[in-house]
């Protein structure tokens, strides 16, 4: 994804450097699930301003997918700056997502769907496992793929590292995860009902 040689501990030991963020990333959702966050930290939404936290993320998820569609695209017609472009913006705006997310989350809560048929309701809790684990799981391949991307050059991508290979499984598992988010939030907010569960921080 870069362009020139980068020098420094990311490149060195891009393992070591994606294990740190991703171990931070992941102690700072799950404090805010467990509420060990403090509540000062969040504004304090209420549901109005929950749905509309839940809408821009949507955008958000869906203009993210996109541009990994076009990052996957682009490397394919080996128009790399594009591609490095859009995998750049798209984790860009998922680091958006995550601070929207969280302060959802931490000074709002939650919604579950109500009123859908059984077998919709089966449905979307399976999309809705299968989004939150893909989303996990995908943290540190995604990180991963972006350090390596950042501090080698074209070729050294190609040549010395497996960028390729961790960037096709780091895409795919974040464009189905993200596309699953979006149709669950249409599920939820749009098609059916929901009910709010208030936030524990």
């Amino acid at each position: 994804m870069s362009t020139a040689r980068v020098a420094g501990p990311a490149r060195e030991h891009p393992a070591a450097v994606t294990a740190i963020v991703s171990a931070v990333g992941y102690a700072v959702v799950i404090g805010t699930f467990l509420g060990f966050v403090p509540a000062q930290v969040f504004p304090d939404l209420s549901l109005e301003q929950v749905n509309l936290l839940s809408h821009a993320i949507a955008a958000i998820n869906t203009t993210a997918t996109v541009l990994l569609a076009l990052g996957w695209y682009w490397i394919r017609q080996d128009e790399v700056r594009k591609h490095a472009a859009a995998m750049v913006g798209s984790f860009a705006l998922i680091l958006v997502f995550l601070v929207l997310y969280l302060t959802k989350i931490g000074g709002g809560g939650t919604k579950e769907i109500v009123g859908a048929p059984q077998f919709v309701y089966y449905a979307y809790l399976a999309m809705l496992a299968i989004h939150i684990v893909l989303s996990v799981v995908a943290v540190p391949v995604v990180l991963y793929a972006l350090v390596l991307g950042l501090t080698h050059t074209p070729a050294e991508l190609r040549s010395e590292t497996p960028h390729r290979k961790v960037g096709r499984v780091a895409a795919g598992s974040w464009i189905l995860s993200l596309s699953l988010g979006v149709v669950t939030y249409l599920l939820l907010n749009w098609v059916y009902s929901y009910e709010f569960v208030a936030g524990t921080a």
